[in-house]
């Protein structure tokens, strides 16, 4: 896909070539990966790509879910980040933010489960 971008002060630049994720080998995309490999050997940004499931005009998801990550602080900053603060984002949409804070909240209550409600993983 070829997308063109304003500078600053508004003037076109050269377009540009943004890789999609259909664009990718099968290999390297995160959901056929995670379905190949299990959720473990996805990245951080893997892992929120596939709950963004979009990226933008511009920008892939991949792109996306890292650029967020770099500007919050990695997982610990997606853990704290509010609704406001998410929804600002360039690319997430109302929609997307509801999803990725009940994505967050999910992994907070599994994590405070008492340890006998926990599942236990015995393979790889």
């Amino acid at each position: 896909m070829t997308a063109v971008s304003t500078d600053a002060s508004g003037t076109e630049e050269s377009p540009r070539y943004v890789t999609m994720i259909r664009d990718l080998p099968q290999g390297e995309r995160p959901r056929e990966r995670l379905k190949e490999l299990g959720s473990g050997a996805l990245s951080n940004s893997e892992l929120l790509a596939i709950l963004l499931r979009t990226g933008t005009t511009g920008e892939n998801v991949l792109d996306l879910s890292r650029r967020m990550l770099a500007e919050v602080g990695g997982l610990a900053g997606l853990g704290r980040i509010s609704y406001g603060e998410l929804s600002a984002f360039h690319g997430i949409s109302d929609a997307k933010a509801c999803q990725l804070l009940a994505a967050v909240e999910l992994g907070r209550r599994l994590v405070s489960l008492s340890p006998e409600d926990r599942p236990v993983i015995r393979s790889p």
